[in-house]
């Protein structure tokens, strides 16, 4: 049933956002260069591996090492923007299509992450990954990485249509507040360096 959810609204919203995208696609070209999408692999379902494209929102900015620079330098007005406004995820529609994803679900991380999970925590992978999810209505990146992935959990042990319907609802009042989108003092995502750190 949720996957039935998953390819009829992907597909529906895909073609009904369209403008939305080749719009955005359009701007980041302009503001931040190509290629438009960010692509990297992430874990899925049991940890598979799968290729998640999103809207790329940093430069390729280097130092005189031709070293990348830090992502808060490289995170432009303009995809701070993109990020608060989650227009940065809209790609992730086609994982979604695909079936590497679902609307609702832990939010895929990095492969290095895979390791440094205590067993409760890889039970995040027991499940497809989502757009949005327990964690991101309740504070999406402002919160430990153990608290998040304590949501994680909890959403795997209680999944259901009704707690999807819940999450997605909430999630619509996340974006237009942009609350949460990164922790306070961080440009980006700090790294989840082990339950031990």
């Amino acid at each position: 049933m949720k996957r039935v959810f998953d390819i009829v609204f992907s597909a529906l919203l895909i073609l009904l956002l369209a403008p939305i995208l080749f719009i955005t696609a359009a701007l980041v070209a302009l503001k931040l260069g190509r290629p438009v999408i960010f692509s990297q692999v992430r874990p899925g379902l049991h940890g598979k591996p799968f290729k998640m494209f999103k809207f790329r929102s940093m430069t390729d900015g280097k130092d005189e090492h031709g070293e990348l620079l830090s992502d808060e330098q490289r995170l432009t007005p303009f995809g701070a923007k993109l990020r608060a406004t989650s227009l940065d995820e809209l790609p992730e529609l086609f994982n979604i299509l695909k079936g590497d994803m679902s609307f609702v679900g832990p939010r895929p991380l990095l492969m290095q992450y895979l390791p440094l999970y205590n067993e409760r925590q890889s039970k995040r992978h027991n499940v497809r990954p989502g757009l949005t999810g327990w964690a991101q209505i309740n504070g999406r990146n402002d919160m430990s990485w153990q608290d998040k992935f304590e949501h994680d959990v909890w959403y795997v042990e209680n999944q259901s249509l009704a707690l999807d319907i819940k999450i997605m609802y909430q999630t619509l009042g996340k974006v237009i507040k942009s609350e949460g989108v990164v922790a306070e003092g961080q440009a980006t995502t700090k790294f989840f360096e082990g339950n031990d750190k």
